[in-house]
C-alpha cells in the first residue's frame, strides 16, 4: 500500500475513534429489525480476519452529524468474521444517511493504525486532502419506508 494511501487510511480511522465516542444507541444486530421499516441493509466485504470486533455506526447525513464526535444515530457491534457480514441497522425514519463501519483487529477498543481497517457508506476514496473524512455528500444514502441494502468494502494498512 503506498503510504499516501496508509496516512489517509490511518486519518480516517482516527476520525472515525473520534466519532465513536457515546451518544446514540447500541444495539444488537437483529435481522428481523430489516425486514420492514425504515433500515439499511449493510454488506461488508473484504473483511481480512476473524478476530475482534465490527462496528458499524449510523449517522444523518449532514455536515454536522457526519463523523462528529457523540453525533451517531445507532450502533451495532458483533464479533468479526473473515471475509463477509451482514449487519442489520434501524433507522428512525425515511432519509438521509451515511454509515461508518470500523473493524477493531484485536478487540481492544482501541485503534491500531497499524492493523483496523475502516470503510464508509458508497465506498469513497480516502485522501489526505480530505483529512480521513470524505465530504457527507460522498457518503449520504437515500432510505425510504422500508430497508435499503448497501455494500462496503472494508480497507486495510
Amino acid at each position: 500500500m503506498s503510504k499516501f494511501l496508509s496516512t489517509s487510511l490511518c486519518l480516517a480511522l482516527l476520525s472515525f475513534s473520534v466519532a465513536a465516542q457515546a451518544s446514540g444507541q447500541v444495539i444488537a444486530n437483529d435481522p428481523a429489525k430489516c425486514r420492514s421499516g425504515p433500515s439499511t441493509i449493510v454488506q461488508i466485504n473484504g473483511i481480512k480476519a476473524g478476530t475482534g470486533m465490527v462496528r458499524v455506526q449510523s449517522y444523518r447525513a449532514t455536515q454536522q452529524d457526519w463523523l462528529a464526535k457523540g453525533r451517531w444515530i445507532n450502533r451495532i457491534e458483533v464479533p468479526a468474521r473473515a471475509g463477509s457480514m451482514t449487519v442489520c441497522v434501524p433507522l428512525p425514519d425515511a432519509g438521509s444517511y451515511a454509515i461508518a463501519v470500523r473493524h477493531d483487529v484485536t478487540g481492544n477498543g482501541k485503534t491500531d493504525l497499524r492493523s483496523d481497517g475502516g470503510g464508509m457508506s458508497n465506498n469513497p476514496s480516502i485522501n489526505v486532502f480530505n483529512l480521513g473524512k470524505p465530504n457527507v455528500r460522498r457518503t449520504a444514502f437515500e432510505v425510504g419506508n422500508g430497508p435499503k441494502t448497501i455494500s462496503i468494502a472494508m480497507r486495510y494498512m
